[in-house]
């Protein structure tokens, strides 16, 4: 019992982090102490199933545990409602539509003439929707991906056996989706990878890139709309 205090004394910090990080593309409704509970079930979780002769690290299979229970725990609370779902599914679409009809990525002017919007109604759309961009962005991107028992599903374990279909179909995915991304505008792409990649968060973005924190919110949103689009179109 003491040894797991310790461990949940130690990977506060993890946990406080990462459920900060998540909330802050969340409705202000959202408890962020929900979210810190949930990550400290997962860290306990993750405690009692490690297990050290899979090969991965702890801390890397702590995070994803961690992680893991915070995304259950907001979809527990079905935070996101129904007409948000589907105006960012229309989104996504029109972004997908034009961009087949045009071959390249599809301007903000193109996507307001398209929807009958202005200006100012676009970007209250996608200050609405931001939420939604909340993606399991690890396993998609390829991140070293865990299954439930802990262990690290590798080219080498389907090989010997394991769900080659599951595993082909993963790649997949990701080429689709790296494909979208080398096909974002400039900026968008930009902000996808220091978000992502470089982990900085949306106020460091912003001053890299010397723009408001809302204004990189609202280019986030829209390259996670793209890439939704893309996917979406994958799985039709």
């Amino acid at each position: 019992m003491k040894a797991r205090d310790d461990m949940i004394l130690q990977y506060a910090p993890t946990i406080k982090h990462l459920a900060l990080r998540i909330s802050m593309r969340l409705p202000s409704h959202i408890d962020v102490d929900d979210l810190i509970n949930a990550g400290v079930i997962g860290l306990m979780d993750a405690i009692e199933k490690f297990d050290p002769d899979k090969g991965v690290r702890f801390e890397t299979y702590a995070e994803f545990r961690i992680r893991g229970a915070i995304l259950d725990e907001l979809r527990a609370q079905d935070w996101v409602s129904r007409s948000v779902r589907q105006k960012a599914n229309q989104l996504s679409r029109t972004y997908t539509e034009l961009e087949q009809k045009l071959g390249r990525a599809a301007t903000d002017d193109e996507v307001m003439q398209n929807l009958g919007l202005d200006e100012d109604s676009y970007y209250r759309l996608l200050d609405r929707v931001r939420s939604i961009s909340l993606v399991n962005w690890d396993e998609i991107t390829g991140r070293e991906k865990l299954d439930g028992s802990g262990s690290s599903e590798t080219a080498s374990d389907y090989h010997k056996g394991s769900d080659l279909f599951k595993d082909l179909n993963l790649r997949r995915v990701r080429q689709v989706l790296q494909n979208a991304i080398e096909g974002l505008p400039e900026k968008e792409r930009i902000v996808v990878s220091l978000y992502y990649y470089a982990d900085l968060n949306m106020k460091e973005i912003g001053e890299v890139l010397a723009i408001t924190e809302s204004r990189i919110s609202q280019i986030h949103t829209k390259a996670v709309l793209r890439l939704r689009g893309k996917l979406l179109n994958f799985f039709s």
